[in-house]
């Protein structure tokens, strides 16, 4: 087993929430798997969901063409493992609203076709991205970010935000085990997985201090794409430092001192 492990930054970052966009435009807190998805297919040069119109099927016997069920990039790379760990304090990301002009002139129908975009964007945003190399795709992305290669530059949800990627490595076997105990993770993961064992961190034991050193990060982020609609399938994910139970016997390993689960 190796695992390809990097950091993944930038300046700002915008993972735009489908379901708000009549006055502002609001981002995901963390990076999710489709994103980092489409990430790894930029450097791999598939096409995304604007060429999905221009890839049709023909079927002989009703004499139609149909849509692809996923852009090439999903369709692809959607059965990587990947895990996340968020660099910032607590899991959080700081955002910020962002205000500026488009005026392409078809923008908006009012006088001189200006329309001022409003949105919130991540600041500074890191994370540590581990990937297990298990298949001729996950080879690919190993060797293209190995190597400093990409066909498409890679972005942070859009490209007004340039990724950066550093820290690159290889992490043999003789550096991964598997972890049939554990009381705690590392990483952003699903919380129908692991249940918080407050038992076992007795808060009663401990002083005010004590439990301010402890934190809880939950979001509901995307998972993966429904076949039909390609709109988000969402998962609530939790990043904490509280002490959890294994309860659907989920595989967890130790890589380099980290208790990491891939998804």
């Amino acid at each position: 087993m190796k695992i390809l492990k990097f950091t993944l930054s930038g300046r700002s970052a915008f993972f735009k929430k489908p379901d708000v966009n009549s006055n502002l435009y609001f981002t995901y807190g963390n990076i999710h798997k489709v994103a980092l998805t489409g990430l790894f297919g930029a450097i791999l040069g598939y096409s995304g969901y604007n060429s999905m119109n221009m890839k049709c099927t023909f079927n002989k016997k009703s004499k139609e063409q149909y849509k692809a069920d996923f852009p090439e990039f999903y369709e692809k790379l959607r059965n990587i493992k990947i895990s996340i760990v968020p660099n910032g304090e607590k899991g959080f990301i700081s955002k910020k609203v962002q205000l500026f002009n488009n005026s392409v002139g078809y923008a908006s129908k009012e006088q001189g076709g200006n329309l001022i975009v409003k949105e919130q964007w991540l600041e500074k945003p890191s994370w540590d991205i581990y990937l297990i190399i298990d298949s001729e795709e996950s080879e690919k992305i190993a060797k293209y970010i190995t190597e400093k290669k990409a066909i498409y530059a890679p972005y942070l949800g859009k490209n007004d935000h340039i990724a950066d990627i550093n820290y690159v490595e290889i992490i043999n076997e003789n550096e991964i085990e598997k972890i049939n105990q554990v009381n705690r993770l590392d990483c952003l993961y699903l919380k129908d997985d692991f249940d918080l064992n407050i038992e076992e961190d007795n808060f009663d034991d401990f002083s005010d201090d004590d439990i301010q050193e402890y934190f809880k990060y939950e979001e509901k982020l995307p998972f993966e794409l429904e076949k039909n609609t390609n709109m988000y399938i969402m998962k609530s994910f939790i990043y904490t430092n509280m002490n959890i139970k294994n309860c659907n016997d989920k595989e967890v390993f130790k890589v380099k001192e980290k208790n990491i689960v891939f998804y």
